[in-house]
C-alpha cells in the first residue's frame, strides 16, 4: 500500500470518527460504525488506529492543529500592533470555539488529561489506552505551539508600545489564554434568562475586551522595557 494510499484511508477513518463523535458523543461511537461510515473493514480501521482512545487522541491532535491556524493567521496579519492581534484573537478564538464545538471540546479534554499526566500521583487515573496512543505522545508536543504564537503577540506589543512594557510575554499570554477559557465555560450561564444578575451575552464580550486592553495597557505610557519581570495586577 502506497503512502497516498494510506493517508487516504486514514483521513476517511478520521473523517468519520469526527462526524459520529459530534452526532452521539465519544462514549456512544463504536468503532464497528466508525468502519462502516468510512466504508473500510473493521480490521483495517484497527491497522490505522488501535482503538477508539486512539482515534479520539487523533482527532484532539487535528483540532490543536485547527486552533492552531487561528493563531497564525492572527499574527501574520499585516499593519497591526500587538494588542490588535490580542483583539483579534479573542473574536476569532471565541469563533472557533462555538462552530468547532467537537474539536474546542477535545481541546479542554486534554487539558484537563495533561492536568493529571503532570503529577506522577495522578497519572494513573488517565486511561491506558490513552498514554498508549501516538497521537497523544504528538499532542505533549505540539500543544504550547499556539501559546508561542500568543507570547510573541504580547512581545510585539510590548515592542511597539501597545502594551506595557513591564509584563513578562509568557505570564501575560497564558492568563489570557485561561481568562478565554474562562469566557467561553461561563457564556452559557450568562446567556441563560433566568438569572438575577445583571449582565447579557452582548455586553459581556465588548466589556470582557476592554477589560483586558486596560489590563494591557496599565496607566503608564508605554516605552521601550528594559525589564520584562512583572505582575498583571
Amino acid at each position: 500500500m502506497g503512502a497516498q494510499e494510506r493517508t487516504q484511508k486514514e483521513k476517511l477513518i478520521l473523517e468519520s470518527a469526527i462526524k459520529l463523535f459530534m452526532e452521539k458523543g465519544f462514549h456512544a461511537t463504536k468503532m464497528d460504525d466508525v468502519a462502516k461510515g468510512a466504508k473500510i473493514s473493521k480490521g483495517l480501521t484497527y491497522f490505522y488506529y488501535k482503538n477508539k482512545e486512539d482515534l479520539y487522541m487523533a482527532v484532539t491532535r487535528k483540532a490543536f492543529e485547527g486552533l492552531k491556524d487561528v493563531f497564525r493567521e492572527v499574527f501574520r496579519s499585516k499593519g497591526k500592533n500587538g494588542m490588535q492581534m490580542l483583539v483579534d484573537l479573542v473574536q476569532k478564538y471565541l469563533d472557533y470555539s462555538l462552530q468547532n464545538r467537537m474539536y474546542y471540546d477535545a481541546i479542554l479534554n486534554f487539558l484537563g488529561v495533561l492536568s493529571l499526566y503532570n503529577d506522577e500521583n495522578t497519572r494513573q487515573k488517565i486511561d491506558p489506552l490513552i498514554l498508549e496512543s501516538v497521537h497523544f505522545q504528538k499532542l505533549l508536543d505540539i500543544h504550547h505551539d499556539c501559546g508561542k504564537f500568543g507570547i510573541q503577540m504580547v512581545s510585539q506589543g510590548i515592542k511597539d508600545g501597545s502594551i506595557r512594557p513591564e509584563l513578562q510575554p509568557e505570564i501575560t499570554f497564558y492568563t489570557i489564554w485561561s481568562m478565554l477559557i474562562g469566557y467561553e465555560r461561563l457564556s452559557g450561564p450568562v446567556n441563560y434568562e433566568n438569572k438575577e444578575i445583571k449582565i447579557h451575552i452582548d455586553n459581556w464580550k465588548p466589556g470582557f475586551i476592554k477589560l483586558m486592553q486596560d489590563m494591557l495597557k496599565g496607566t503608564i505610557q508605554a516605552t521601550k522595557p528594559n525589564i520584562v519581570q512583572g505582575s498583571l495586577f
